[in-house]
């Protein structure tokens, strides 16, 4: 590629499964049921049951959220990496064509 950018379509495929499985173990820690009920009424004061229930609902939402664009992200970088093997194959391709239609013609004089 020009510019001194270059890419590995199997440094890309694996980036994409790191982070879909970043968001499964997201999905998978999110805060257990008994966990999130030892802190509420009567176990603790009213204040501080509410205020557990807020976090937990809080943060059962950012860890949905987080999880959605993680697999978004993963969806996106194995488009891009299967567009870049696709565009690859057909460089080569037009290159082959390019190669094979051409006639060699010795310098002269020489």
């Amino acid at each position: 590629m020009g510019g001194g950018y270059s890419a590995d379509p199997k440094s890309i495929d694996g980036s994409a499964h790191l982070l879909l499985e970043i968001a499964g173990l997201l999905e998978q820690g999110s805060l257990d049921g008994d966990i999130g009920t030892m802190a509420r009424v009567p176990r603790s004061h009213d204040d501080v049951s509410a205020a557990v229930l807020d976090f937990a609902r809080f943060a059962d939402d950012q860890g949905q959220d987080l999880a959605a664009l993680l697999t978004a992200l993963s969806t996106l970088l194995r488009s891009t990496g299967n567009n870049y093997t696709t565009v690859e194959q057909s460089t080569a391709a037009a290159l082959k064509d390019f190669v094979d239609g051409s006639t060699y013609v010795a310098p002269k004089g020489g």
